[in-house]
């Protein structure tokens, strides 16, 4: 693994074991899966208990990528409000994905139960909290849009929202019983386990060199073997590599640390978060907290860890504690971690044509259920034939201006942030 994620909580204490060898020689396969976090993982077992020949290759360990470094929020639907989401595919198109994605995190937790997946499952539902009286207005916007779709969400007042999270920091909550928490790192490694039983080939340390497609085939290179499968999906998100003979899609590069306390004493965890679900505020440089099944308290906000402003970001943290809790203002920090998210600029995820395979990127920052959703349907499109399955259209190309300018803002925008905030 990576010096990002060398101290992190869930590599500490995650129940999951993902062995996989090395790819060496030649195989071939209906389906070749480049990509070995919850959309990879998610479409080799779709694939595999479809019948299919299933070859997943993973450049590093099963989820080293973002997947490893997820808060573990499963989330009912993105980070858009549904008519934000109407705008940019039209109403058809996103009230199709609307619903696909607020079903979800019980196509997550249904996966864990089917599959015992030992990843701490929390089915308690999530707190998008109003940092400041002002961050009601877009609670309540958010509450009447996904209310007139159907979904089952409750808008809490302060007092409300005060007793459900603890903390007096907060001015209000949207609450949705759809979702929950999950220990994130063990969830992806428990896909690839599942996946495995089903009859998949994995890999891991098993980069994808070069690809190519000669007639009705694709053809992967690896260090050391080839692949040769009929369908291919790209999985790598927001950590692709270089292949030769593809082309990566842009995406924005954005950063997310986290961090976590000692277990909480039992008089604590009564108190904050007593119904276990997660957190994350409306504020602009967002942060996220919860509880890990030990009663760890998992603070994070966005930021890099790895640049010479990053000691900003660490100061912060237990400032943020503190005005969330008081009570754990001297409580100390550990593991520090952060990863990388794929933004796209519309904040939708796209799914390209490849040609006889796909790629799909660009969660921004809602990986656990929309990359269960969207692997298992590209599995279920190419497998079949029928593109009706896909959550979204699929798109020829995709290009983003100044991406690397754009994620610079991200990053100097939290730095900024974090160096005043919380003083």
């Amino acid at each position: 693994m990576t010096s990002e994620t060398a101290s992190s909580l869930w590599q500490q204490t995650c129940q999951e074991n993902a062995a996989f060898p090395e790819f060496t020689g030649e195989a071939e396969a209906d389906l070749v899966v480049i990509g070995g976090g919850y959309t990879g993982c998610a479409a080799a077992l779709q694939a595999a208990e479809m019948g299919a020949t299933v070859q997943l290759i993973e450049a590093a360990e099963i989820g080293s990528g973002g997947s490893g470094r997820n808060v573990g929020l499963v989330n009912a639907g993105l980070w858009l409000p549904p008519e934000d989401i109407n705008a940019e595919l039209g109403a058809d198109s996103g009230n199709r994905l609307s619903a696909l994605l607020g079903g979800a995190p019980q196509r997550v937790f249904s996966l864990i139960e089917k599959h015992r997946i030992q990843c701490e499952p929390v089915h308690t539902g999530t707190l998008h909290c109003a940092h400041a009286p002002a961050g009601l207005k877009d609670l309540q916007r958010r509450h009447a849009e996904l209310a007139a779709i159907g979904a089952p969400v409750e808008l809490l007042d302060r007092d409300e929202a005060v007793r459900r999270t603890g903390s007096a920091a907060v001015h209000g909550a949207l609450f949705d019983p759809r979702a929950g928490t999950i220990q994130p790192l063990a969830y992806v490694r428990g896909l690839a386990r599942a996946a495995a039983a089903a009859g998949a080939q994995l890999h891991m340390h098993s980069p994808a060199a070069a690809i190519r497609r000669d007639g009705s085939s694709w053809h992967v290179s690896t260090p050391k073997g080839s692949i040769r499968a009929k369908h291919l999906i790209m999985a790598t998100n927001a950590y692709a590599r270089d292949i030769t003979g593809y082309e990566t899609p842009q995406v924005i590069p954005v950063h997310y640390f986290q961090a976590a306390t000692d277990p909480l004493p039992a008089a604590l965890q009564g108190k904050i978060l007593p119904g276990r679900e997660g957190c994350w505020d409306t504020a602009l440089v967002m942060s996220s907290w919860r509880l890990d099944q030990a009663g760890r308290l998992v603070i994070g906000g966005m930021g890099a860890l790895n640049h010479f402003g990053s000691a900003l970001h660490r100061n912060w943290l237990p400032r943020k504690l503190a005005a969330l809790y008081p009570e754990l203002k001297d409580m100390p920090l550990r593991s520090h971690w952060h990863g990388r998210i794929a933004m796209t600029t519309e904040h939708l995820p796209k799914i390209l044509d490849l040609n006889g395979g796909l790629a799909c990127f660009g969660y921004s920052g809602r990986g656990i259920g929309p990359g269960t959703l969207f692997g298992a349907a590209m599995a279920e499109t190419l497998l079949t034939g029928d593109r009706a399955r896909l959550p979204v259209p699929p798109s020829r190309s995709h290009a983003i201006a100044f991406a690397g300018l754009r994620s610079a803002y991200y990053e100097t925008g939290a730095t900024l942030t974090h160096l005043v905030s919380n003083r």
